[in-house]
């Protein structure tokens, strides 16, 4: 969830506003006279921003991505236990 709060009501409240981001994985966009100024995140969310930016600029990846979804969407998939048989045979 993202919330939109002024920096007036940021500083009263910051001990709140850090739990919920914390807790919740709630994300605050904070403004000063109607400006955005800042984002504040928890660090696990910013890493996973991070990540999806790394893989989304890399095209080999985004194409692999595309062809797993269009396998999913042909049927083409593996239950659970045809994965674990075929795991099986890799460790013998």
């Amino acid at each position: 969830m993202v919330t939109t709060i002024t920096l007036k009501e940021l500083r009263p409240d910051l001990p709140e506003v850090i739990n919920k981001i914390d807790a919740r994985l709630d994300r605050y966009i904070v403004t000063k006279r109607g400006k955005p100024i800042a984002v504040m995140l928890s660090p696990d969310d910013f890493e996973g921003l991070l990540e999806t930016i790394e893989i989304l600029s890399d095209k080999e990846a985004v194409k692999r991505i595309k062809q797993a979804k269009q396998e999913i969407k042909e049927g083409k998939t593996v239950s659970l236990e045809g994965l674990r048989s075929r795991i099986e045979k890799l460790n013998v």
